[in-house]
């Protein structure tokens, strides 16, 4: 960590870097962590281990990135999941409401660590068309779960089951100084904010896209109804500027006609004067 001196640490964004990354590390969890790289505060790299029985999840531990946006906490973090899971597509950002994909249900009051305990929380959640999610059986993840711990990730040059075993041993030696830790739970926000996202996937295509189309017709209406529908709304639109402004242009006219007509009388006045003074 001896190059974030580099950094200006009077800026809010790294500033709120280095508080979380201090944070995480001086409270170690036995189930994830997660710390920037040694050259770049905005990517980070976490480290999770998958939900407890009956979670098939159980007893993976499982490895992935974090990539901060410039007005971080501002906007939320993007997630990618390095490690084979059976519930995320490997190396490919994943949608939930703490991620990238939904900013309009991110909150700056959230941090790496709330993300971190709802991405495992939401694990055994199905995809329904999720983006960056995808459905496995039960066993295949099983699998996935008993080979995860080798999985060494390149930047970090350790296995994922060493890290999370050098968290469960510092998180030991915390218990021993300041006795049990509070069990970390998911905001109830962030809860009811993912049930409504996969509420909305429900009927989603295939890559977690919905169409427009389907969008629209959310209520049952077909695509043909709802184009009809829309055209008395326009129609009206279209035609009241004209009505408007048709007598406001006939007015104009009729009033410049008059005052040609009051300056023709004035010149043949005063022609006729002109000639009766000659003649």
């Amino acid at each position: 960590m001896s190059t974030r001196g580099q950094f200006n640490t009077k800026n809010p964004t790294i500033k709120r870097i280095l508080k979380e990354a201090s944070e995480l590390a001086a409270n170690a969890s036995p189930d994830l962590h997660a710390e920037p790289l040694e050259d770049n505060l905005f990517e980070w790299h976490f480290t999770l281990r998958g939900p407890p029985s009956p979670s098939p999840y159980e007893g993976g531990i499982y490895h992935g990135r974090i990539i901060l946006p410039p007005t971080y906490p501002l906007r939320p973090p993007s997630f990618r999941f390095l490690t084979a899971t059976g519930r995320f597509e490997v190396n490919r950002e994943i949608c939930l409401s703490i991620s990238g994909h939904h900013e309009e249900t991110w909150q700056p009051a959230w941090g790496i660590r709330t993300a971190m305990v709802a991405i495992r929380s939401f694990m055994d959640t199905d995809a329904k068309g999720q983006l960056g999610g995808i459905e496995c059986s039960t066993g295949a993840r099983k699998k996935m779960a008993v080979d995860s711990g080798a999985f060494t990730c390149p930047s970090c040059g350790k296995s994922n089951a060493d890290i999370i075993k050098e968290r469960e041993e510092a998180a030991m030696l915390i218990e021993a100084k300041e006795g049990k830790q509070k069990e970390e739970t998911v905001p109830e926000e962030l809860r009811l904010a993912y049930r409504e996202e996969l509420g909305s996937s429900a009927d989603a295509r295939p890559g977690g896209t919905v169409s427009s189309t389907e969008s629209l017709s959310s209520n049952s209406v077909p695509a043909t109804d709802v184009r009809t529908a829309s055209v008395p709304v326009l129609r009206p639109t279209r035609t009241v500027p004209l009505v408007v402004q048709q007598p406001v242009q006939l007015t104009s006219d009729r009033g410049l006609a008059w005052i040609d007509a009051c300056i023709y009388g004035i010149v043949a006045a005063l022609l006729f004067m002109v000639f009766h003074k000659l003649f």
